[in-house]
């Protein structure tokens, strides 16, 4: 599987038989240029991973494309005049010849005095890719390459280690970074506190990679 991330939690996925676009939110650019798309997935519904004035014209220069949201982001771009589907935890989806599992269901707790927002995390390809949104979700089968969140209102550095474990990846792709002036700290951090087994690999912005 092939890997485009075009900065905070946008990442495009490539396989030979399905082009994925996951949390096309007001952080990150480029994402707007994809064509050819299978689906725009969305894993919540704060504006840094769903950009309102970007999704119309993206999907409508992606005809074919469906867009997937959680229960809380329907609204969202129901409002925007867009057609979606759903995504329940539990469920899988068939985009392309990809599957996909939908997992998790909450959004990680910000303060005790902000409401908890849905938010589902797609596990791709029987685990070929993790993203899990704004979550700690642990899924039950194997993760190969984890979109790991690095920086958030509602992130610590030591719990993103912890996740990171837990979930042992054989790669470990940061994502969710630009609320950082410097994510440097945050790699070397993953990097010197990894699992045994995991590579902590950076993506260039806006370039393809195979990790």
């Amino acid at each position: 599987m092939r890997i485009v991330h075009y900065g905070h939690s946008c990442v495009l996925l490539e396989a030979d038989d399905a082009r994925m676009l996951l949390d096309p939110g007001a952080f990150s650019t480029g994402f707007e240029g994809e064509r050819e798309l299978d689906a725009v997935l969305i894993t919540h519904q704060h504006y840094d991973h769903i950009d309102s004035e970007k999704l119309p014209g993206l999907l409508a220069a992606n005809p074919r494309a469906r867009l997937i949201t959680d229960p809380g982001s329907a609204e969202t771009v129901a409002k925007l005049g867009l057609s979606s589907h759903t995504a329940q935890p539990g469920t899988t989806l068939a985009i392309g010849g990809a599957t996909v599992h939908v997992v998790g269901g909450q959004h990680a707790m910000i303060h005790r005095d902000i409401p908890i927002v849905p938010n589902v995390g797609y596990v791709f390809e029987h685990g070929a890719f993790y993203h899990p949104g704004d979550s700690f979700f642990v899924p039950d089968q194997g993760i190969d390459v984890l979109g790991l969140p690095t920086a958030a209102p509602w992130l610590k550095a030591a719990e993103a280690v912890d996740f990171l474990r837990a979930v042992a990846p054989r790669v470990a792709v940061p994502i969710h970074e630009a609320v950082l002036a410097s994510p440097q700290m945050h790699y070397g951090l993953f990097t010197n506190l990894a699992p045994a087994g995991t590579e902590v690999r950076v993506l260039p912005r806006g370039e393809q990679a195979t990790p």
